[in-house]
């Protein structure tokens, strides 16, 4: 995966702020899109391409369990949320419905990605590659059956 980077500086993004609450009733994925982040950053639909990525701090995707938000992220053009770390419900129906990379990323790089870098992203190798410094970051790996699960397509598509 290759893209650039959309950068927020901040821990503890909920999920009301990747998709605000009004919009749950809308069953249309392109149409939703046009809401992420719109809690947090108007702008965001605006600034996203389609293979794009989401830089973060810790613990993204807190708050209620609702999966429109790694949908509505999917849809907006986000391959992959790289962040500290991740709400376990949003980790889960990102992979589950295979509709982004959650990817786990220590200090060092978080501090060294800039906004509107290019990365370039090797799940089989855990690296990602900064192809603006010139720089690689070791990513976490995914476990074993999040791994599988991935590789499959999505929970659906998972067969044990």
């Amino acid at each position: 995966m290759k893209g650039s980077v959309i950068k927020y500086e901040k821990d503890n993004i909920d999920t009301d702020v990747i998709l605000p609450g009004p919009y749950l009733k809308i069953h249309d994925y392109k149409e939703l899109a046009k809401h992420a982040m719109e809690g947090l950053d108007k702008d965001f639909h605006s600034k996203v391409k389609e293979g794009d990525f989401i830089l973060a701090g810790r613990n993204f995707g807190c708050g209620s369990s609702r999966e429109h938000a790694p949908i509505a992220l999917s849809y907006s053009g986000i391959k992959a949320v790289l962040a500290l770390s991740f709400a376990r419900i949003f980790y889960r129906n990102a992979v589950d419905g295979a509709f982004l990379l959650p990817i786990e990323i220590d200090e060092n790089a978080y501090k060294d990605i800039s906004q509107g870098n290019t990365l370039e992203i090797d799940t089989t190798k855990n690296e990602i590659k900064n192809l603006t410094k010139n720089r690689t970051y070791p990513m976490k790996p995914f476990p074993e059956l999040i791994g599988k699960i991935v590789a499959a397509g999505g929970l659906f598509n998972y067969k044990p």
